[in-house]
């Protein structure tokens, strides 16, 4: 499963430059609003050194790794969810993703024009949730005229729904997002196919000038932004430095990053939090052929991380060879794993750990 991130933020803070670099999938940005007109779509590879050595010991043909996916829409405007600007437009592009990163402008630069005249990431991010709320409010709203319908002919799942849609009506009414709404799971459930954008987990992109990337926590907007979001990861980086190492070849990345007393990259920040963000692990398969990596969520059982490659290996699932990580690469070779008694057998309970090595055994 690739992870899919929408990226949001208001017209101007970054939001194009930062996806150009994360994504290099060339998206126009420029310094005007509503520059961004058609949602743009990225697929990036998600690093991982473990597919490079597993690849040695099988002799892959191939690397395959998993993917990070990230849409950026138009800038959002106040006023979007009555239709001001074009961000509301290509809201129902990221209803469909996993999670949500938040680009908040935390720089001064008199050349670059802020949509409302000044710097302030509080009003920012508050302008941003309320039209985030009101199209949810909106659709929310829609439903419940569909739902009433067939509630009153005593309908009891119809009812049931009424009474959740009733309860997320008045907390959106209240511009607060549903992800800090207190719902049960199954009530939760049966809001699952809306996708309602303020449900979805959140994580802020803090973009901050070149000379503020080194040491961002001393940056005044960064500190606003964390104490305005204590519960949500922000992650400080500069779309500018971000554009410079997208142009740069492995080595050299590592080079301009150590040069700016950086440890990584903005984009590994992004991945490291969104895996974080959503729960999720990646396990390996390997062999001559290709070595790969797959994402799934926490606490998958051995069957459904095998329906991540294919259907019919969930349906038919029989067993699972399952070999860690680190002993492989430690006696460096399967031979070598199964010689050592390294190499377990798991069934259906088993739940997969993050860097499992694993092989499926299934009916067709």
């Amino acid at each position: 499963m690739a992870i899919n991130i929408g990226i949001v933020g208001l017209p101007n803070v970054g939001k194009s430059t930062l996806f150009n670099a994360l994504s290099a999938a060339g998206a126009e940005s420029a310094n005007f609003p509503f520059c961004t007109i058609e949602p743009n779509v990225g697929v990036v590879p998600v690093p991982d050194g473990r597919l490079d050595q597993l690849a040695k010991i099988f002799e892959s043909e191939k690397i395959i790794p998993t993917s990070l996916e990230f849409v950026d829409i138009a800038g959002l405007v106040k006023g979007a969810s009555q239709g001001e600007g074009l961000g509301n437009q290509f809201l129902g592009n990221i209803r469909e993703c996993n999670a949500i990163a938040h680009v908040v402008r935390c720089f001064d630069d008199d050349n670059i024009v802020h949509v409302d005249g000044s710097v302030d990431p509080l009003r920012d991010i508050a302008v941003i949730e309320t039209e985030l709320c009101l199209a949810d409010l909106s659709s929310v709203e829609k439903r419940i005229l569909r739902t009433a319908k067939i509630a009153k002919s005593g309908d009891k799942e119809a009812r049931a729904d009424m009474e959740v849609l009733e309860l997320v009506s008045a907390h959106l009414n209240e511009v607060q997002p549903l992800r800090f709404l207190d719902l049960a799971v199954e009530q939760r459930l049966r809001l699952r196919d809306m996708h309602l954008l303020t449900d979805k987990p959140v994580m802020y992109l803090a973009n901050v000038s070149e000379d503020d990337a080194g040491e961002p926590d001393a940056n005044p907007y960064v500190q606003q932004l964390k104490g305005a979001v204590p519960a949500a990861p922000v992650i400080c980086m500069s779309a500018a430095i971000e554009a410079e190492i997208s142009q740069l070849e492995n080595e050299e990345q590592k080079d301009y990053l150590e040069s700016l007393g950086l440890s990584e990259s903005g984009l590994d920040k992004v991945i490291r939090e969104g895996y974080k963000l959503l729960d999720l692990i990646t396990y390996l398969t390997s062999g001559p052929k290709e070595t790969r990596a797959w994402t799934v969520k926490r606490g998958s059982s051995a069957p459904e991380a095998a329906g991540v490659i294919h259907t019919d290996f969930e349906r038919g699932f029989i067993k699972a060879e399952v070999i860690q990580y680190e002993d492989l690469v430690s006696l460096g070779s399967e031979t070598a794993v199964k010689a050592a008694g390294k190499l377990r057998i798991e069934g259906k309970e088993y739940t997969v750990i993050d860097g499992d090595v694993m092989h499926f055994r299934f009916n067709v």
